[in-house]
């Protein structure tokens, strides 16, 4: 996660922390432990008790509220949880990276080796670790029941993007969360892209869906224009 981001969410963290809130460590991550501690601000407060860094609940910690630039936005805090893991890669030959094993260890998913595509995996941890009340899909490995997450949404930060794979009419597919599009791809921030998490541009032509928390408001920040540049298209995320 960029710096911008993560320093926004340890003021945040230090701010619940002296007002007698506490978020765990301070280490500017949205975690449970920080969910749980603006929830009872929120509640305190008399504020939506969503959880969620919107700009109410961030006036309400610091005051004067702070322009993020959107990738930062602490209202999404799932993205922010997918940008902080970019470059996290499962283990080459024997043994399996610990981290990708203990995502699904918390997350309460029946996960023994990153040589299984972790894609779903990778979405279920962030959407699972910063959204304590948002319903998981039956089999979340599988990346196409994605598609019966959430809520119908448009392309915005944050947004679940579901893909297929092989073929349109086929069982395979992918998924991740949207970092931004350009004319001819969609830019996907995934697990098991290259065997790791990172952000691929995937053809447009490939989306089925797109999908938003249930529990959290549909940002009203819109699609994110890039410039195309020259990096090939992602073909297989498995």
């Amino acid at each position: 996660m960029a710096n911008s981001a993560r320093e926004m969410i340890k003021k945040i963290q230090h701010e619940l922390a002296r007002r007698g809130f506490n978020p765990g460590s301070i280490d500017g991550i949205l975690g449970r432990r920080t969910e749980t501690a603006v929830r009872r601000f929120q509640a305190a407060e008399g504020l939506l008790e969503d959880g969620l860094l919107g700009p109410e609940t961030r006036r309400a910690l610091l005051g004067a509220v702070e322009v993020l630039d959107p990738v930062d936005d602490t209202a999404i805090p799932w993205f922010q949880e997918a940008r902080r893991l970019i470059g996290v890669r499962e283990a080459v030959g024997p043994g399996n990276e610990p981290k990708i094993i203990d995502w699904a260890t918390k997350t309460g998913i029946d996960y023994k080796s990153d040589d299984i595509p972790w894609c779903g995996l990778f979405v279920a941890h962030c959407i699972s670790s910063t959204l304590l009340e948002e319903p998981l899909p039956a089999n979340p490995l599988t990346a196409r029941n994605w598609m019966k997450f959430g809520a119908p949404a448009q392309p915005a930060l944050g947004s679940v993007l579901v893909f297929w794979r092989g073929r349109k009419d086929g069982w395979q597919g992918h998924v991740g969360f949207y970092a931004g599009e350009d004319a001819a791809a969609y830019h996907v921030l995934g697990g098991n892209q290259g065997d790791a998490v990172s952000i691929t541009r995937i053809k447009r032509e490939r989306l089925l869906d797109v999908r938003w928390p249930a529990t959290a408001p549909f940002t009203e920040g819109g699609p994110l224009h890039l410039v195309e540049g020259d990096t090939m298209f992602s073909i297989n995320e498995a």
